[in-house]
């Protein structure tokens, strides 16, 4: 078994008496002070996550829009350069290879960004899937580091600490400046529900930005547990748990990101036919009237005691104190405000079928 990869900032997380553990076949800090003091950093001020474990592959070419288009379920067609689209990209029979973000970078240049843990299958797909474009593919994430700076007091904390003015990004756009010398990707997406910021750039542009938001003391150092959590509360997926080869983004709940109306592109069929069908289960959110909390995997029941579903992701929700829980159930108990329950260990603990949304999110648009 191959020793998981480190990213650029490894000893930076290590100097902070970071809680480091595998993630994606990386050492990725976990937490630092605490999950519950970074989330609320994030929900209430600024904290910076290392997601320099996250891959990066460019499409270039004459075709490049053209080939997008077809192995991406949201459209890209004419849509203006500095645009960021979410997504995913699906298998022949409709399930989820990745969800990952694209950026407009020129009309013939595009930038993918996606998930730590499949990028040896994500980038073999997208070039296996190329033959008959004139596009070239190029796994850059090797190169690059990223870092998200997120929360209310991101914008100001660009700004004053990193010299990065991003008043003129709106959500779901980025610019490409010029920091320290050097070509960079800076966008306005947000993982966490806060307002926030991505930076892609060189590993020594990356360090040397984390050690002036470290030292400004105006940023708390954040891990990928509270990550979890923050993206969990306002309904963001992550694949793996809401998202899998075979789970459809219609069962997730995500169809507004699948452009049925485009004329080709993988995964089409099956998905415009599962829509005509209607799906078999569906992902839903679960309050528990319980503080017991229900973790990835617990099975879901009926007042029967069946078996109707299971756990994708679930906490006790930190900014509303409740137990909540993200579940795939059987469609006919989808409905808000179904009873069902969910065992936990060995007790079953009654639950009420509510909206995924479990906080609001904050974005600036």
């Amino acid at each position: 078994m191959p020793d998981n990869k480190k990213t650029c900032l490894y000893d930076k997380h290590v100097a902070l008496g970071a809680q480091m553990s595998p993630f994606g076949g990386f050492e990725m800090p976990i937490q630092y002070r605490g999950i519950v003091e970074e989330h609320e950093a994030v929900r209430n001020a600024c904290g910076v996550f290392d997601v320099s474990h996250m891959g990066e592959v460019t499409i270039e070419g004459p075709a490049a829009e053209a080939y997008v288009n077809y192995v991406f379920s949201n459209d890209v067609t004419d849509a203006p350069v500095g645009k960021c689209f979410y997504g995913m990209m699906l298998n022949p029979s409709g399930g989820v290879v990745d969800d990952l973000l694209v950026y407009k970078r020129a009309a013939d240049k595009f930038f993918f960004v996606i998930n730590a843990s499949n990028i040896d299958k994500d980038v073999e797909w997208i070039k296996s899937n190329a033959s008959g474009f004139d596009v070239t593919v190029e796994n850059v994430s090797e190169n690059l580091g990223e870092l998200a700076v997120q929360g209310p007091a991101a914008e100001r904390i660009m700004n004053e600490v990193l010299g990065i003015d991003c008043s003129q990004l709106t959500f779901y756009t980025f610019f490409e400046p010029m920091i320290d010398g050097q070509p960079s990707i800076v966008s306005r997406t947000g993982y966490t529900g806060e307002d926030g910021f991505e930076i892609y750039a060189s590993h020594q542009v990356i360090i040397d930005l984390w050690e002036r938001l470290i030292a400004s003391g105006q940023v708390e150092p954040c891990g990928l547990g509270c990550r979890d959590t923050l993206r969990f509360e306002v309904g963001l997926p992550l694949y793996g748990n809401e998202l899998a080869d075979d789970i459809s983004p219609l069962e997730a709940g995500l169809s507004m990101f699948v452009r049925m109306e485009k004329p080709d592109f993988i995964g089409r069929d099956a998905t415009v036919a599962l829509k005509a069908k209607g799906v078999d289960r569906k992902l839903v959110g679960l309050e528990l009237a319980d503080r017991a909390i229900p973790r990835h995997g617990y099975e879901v029941l009926n007042d029967a005691d069946e078996v109707v579903g299971h756990v994708t992701t679930g906490y006790h929700s930190i900014s509303t104190d409740k137990s909540v829980a993200n579940a795939m159930v059987d469609a006919r108990y989808s409905a808000l405000g179904t009873p069902l329950k969910v065992r936990i260990r060995r007790k079953t603990f009654p639950a009420t079928v509510v909206k995924k949304k479990y906080y609001k999110k904050n974005y600036k648009n």
